[in-house]
Formats: structure tokens, C-alpha cells, sequence
């Protein structure tokens, strides 16, 4: 016995694809689904062609930057050693760049560069540039720092990259997620 698609109700199948009860009502019902579910897939698909290199952009850096805020949810603010508050509204916290995505936008997708930060030292502290260079040779050493301030390799992200990045993104944060327990680092 089968269950009908829309209706729920047991019937007996006529055919291997049958997928509703003998119910008019019912076939009816299961077709008006079907179109509009390709109707959604089609409009998707729409949209997804006149996306242009700047909303890959977009989608990447938003990617990029939930992993950054789930990584360093329980780390103190990279400038001040002020606790991130992970559960305030609105986030509560940045990931802030130390070479801001301005003047270096080729390490706007660079780990070492973006670390959490409280909004009062990312937006309003115009990201502490001192505190942030002190708090980072702390996590990651000096080298590692003169290394990111000497770095101007040009880089121009296709939308390809761009795609890849927010998939890798996507699937670090889930990872992330998925551990059972971190450690504070």
C-alpha cells in the first residue's frame, strides 16, 4: 500500500509512478505542487544568472565572516581582551580585518588577517590599528604579521573563486559547528 501525496490516505498503486489516490481533487492538487515547485527552481535559476561579480562578492565575505565570528566566538576581542558577546543582538561582535578590505583586498579572504573583534573596536574604534597589530603578534607572532603587512600581491577574485570560497566557507563553519567541544585558544 502506498500513501497518497497530498491527502495522506492509503491506496492501492496502479502504476509504478503514480504518486496520489484516484482523487481528482488530489491529482490536481499534486500537479498545481509540482509546477510551482519548477516554477521556484526556474526563478532561481534566473536569478542566479543576472547575479553579477559583486554579489559573489558579497555572499563570499558573508560566508567568510560567520566562519571567522563561530572560530573566535570564545576568544577576547583581538584589540581590547574585552569577552565577545557571541549571544548579543546583532551578533554582538565583527570580524575585523587588520589590513582593512580596503587597502589590502587581496587578503580580504586571508584567516590570519580577520580576527573577532567588538563592534565598539571594529565601527567606532576605526578597528584599533596599534591594539590590533599587538593582539595579533600575541596569536599568531610577529613574523607572521610583518609577513601580512609586506604582502601587495595583487589579487583579482573571478566568480568562480568567489563560488568556491563561500562553499569552503560554508562547510568550515559547518565542521566548526558539528565539533563537539573546542578549546580556547
Amino acid at each position: 500500500m502506498a500513501r497518497c501525496q497530498v491527502c495522506r490516505t492509503e491506496y492501492k498503486k496502479w502504476r509504478l509512478t503514480q504518486k496520489v489516490c484516484g482523487s481528482v481533487v488530489c491529482a490536481q492538487a499534486y500537479a498545481e505542487r509540482v509546477r510551482e515547485k519548477q516554477e521556484r527552481r526556474e526563478l532561481r535559476a534566473r536569478k542566479e544568472k543576472l547575479k553579477t561579480r559583486s554579489d559573489y562578492m558579497k555572499e563570499a565575505q558573508v560566508a567568510f565572516n560567520a566562519y571567522i565570528r563561530e572560530r573566535d566566538k570564545d576568544k577576547p576581542c583581538i584589540c581590547c581582551g574585552a569577552p565577545l558577546n557571541a549571544g548579543a543582538v546583532g551578533g554582538g561582535f565583527d570580524a575585523g580585518h587588520y589590513r582593512s578590505v580596503g587597502s589590502a583586498p587581496h587578503l580580504r579572504f586571508v584567516e590570519a588577517n580577520c580576527h573577532g573583534q567588538t563592534k565598539q573596536c571594529n565601527r567606532y574604534g576605526s578597528g584599533r590599528a596599534v591594539d590590533y597589530r599587538l593582539g595579533l603578534i600575541q596569536r599568531i607572532g610577529l613574523a607572521a604579521v610583518e609577513s601580512l603587512e609586506s604582502d601587495q600581491a595583487p589579487k583579482r577574485y573571478t566568480i568562480d573563486d568567489l563560488k568556491a570560497i563561500r562553499a569552503e566557507y560554508k562547510q568550515k563553519l559547518k565542521a566548526l559547528k558539528t565539533q563537539p567541544e573546542r578549546k580556547v585558544a
